[in-house]
């Protein structure tokens, strides 16, 4: 049985003071989420009071990108090493912020991917479609072709115990939500589509749901047979929602 996992983003919000209290606050009910991983995505300059204030808990922590490349000059880009130097055990590849607004393509995305696994970071990969492609039933073919890239350039092997986050990009901040039937219809369609490749790789890959989850509908979504958890944005930044939504995939699990 796959572990569900509730992973927050927390995008570029907050400030040293408001990380510091944000970790505090998850931690202090974690001895009440004992099935469910945890874990959160923090903007790079906090990943150090991550590694202090998580460094004795069960919540893990990691980066919202990371570098294709090993080093060199790549000014203001951070490579996996650097991340692991701190602690990171996920990185977030290909959220549909950096697609956007990065002019991230598939094969960029993939190369991330892979040199994070490279490193030894587990990477989330992030895969979703606007409203428009959905709006023209064009939501299999977005979503395969961004998972085929990664397929393309690392192999089935490359997702053996990884975890994918399907968010479509029109339920992200603008206060509509996937109903449970739609995300499962995506979720089942990358298993299916992983699962012709291996079966094995397909049970035990974690797909998670990234399309505005609250504590409202978390337990309605994390109910579906396909979908793992969540990639949590609004929510992850305060701690009662976050944890409403790790109490309610604990209630399932």
């Amino acid at each position: 049985m796959r572990q569900p996992l509730v992973a927050g983003n927390w995008k570029m919000n907050g400030s040293k003071a408001d990380a510091a209290a944000l970790i505090n606050g998850i931690n202090a009910e974690m001895n009440k989420i004992t099935k469910t991983e945890v874990a959160v995505c923090v903007p790079f300059p906090y990943l150090y009071l991550a590694e202090q204030l998580l460094a004795d808990t069960s919540i893990r922590y990691g980066a919202q990108d990371v570098s294709r490349e090993d080093s060199g000059a790549f000014t203001g880009q951070v490579s996996a090493a650097m991340l692991l130097d701190f602690g990171c055990h996920y990185a977030i590849v290909g959220h549909s912020e950096r697609r956007m607004f990065n002019a991230e393509s598939d094969v960029i995305v993939a190369r991330k991917f892979m040199q994070a696994k490279k490193l030894g970071l587990t990477p989330i990969f992030c895969v979703g479609e606007s409203l428009e492609e959905r709006e023209g039933g064009q939501t299999e073919t977005v979503v395969a072709r961004q998972l085929d890239a990664l397929l393309e350039l690392g192999g089935i092997d490359a997702l053996a115990n990884g975890v994918i986050a399907y968010e479509p990009v029109w339920a992200i901040g603008t206060g509509v939500t996937a109903t449970p039937e739609q995300a499962q219809e995506v979720h089942a369609f990358l298993r299916h589509r992983v699962a012709a490749n291996s079966a094995e790789v397909a049970t035990g890959l974690r797909i998670l749901y990234g399309g505005s989850m609250k504590p409202s509908n978390a337990q309605e979504l994390i109910r579906q047979p396909d979908i793992d958890g969540g990639l949590i944005g609004g929510a992850a930044l305060k701690a009662s929602d976050f944890l409403a939504i790790c109490h309610a995939s604990e209630a399932l699990a």
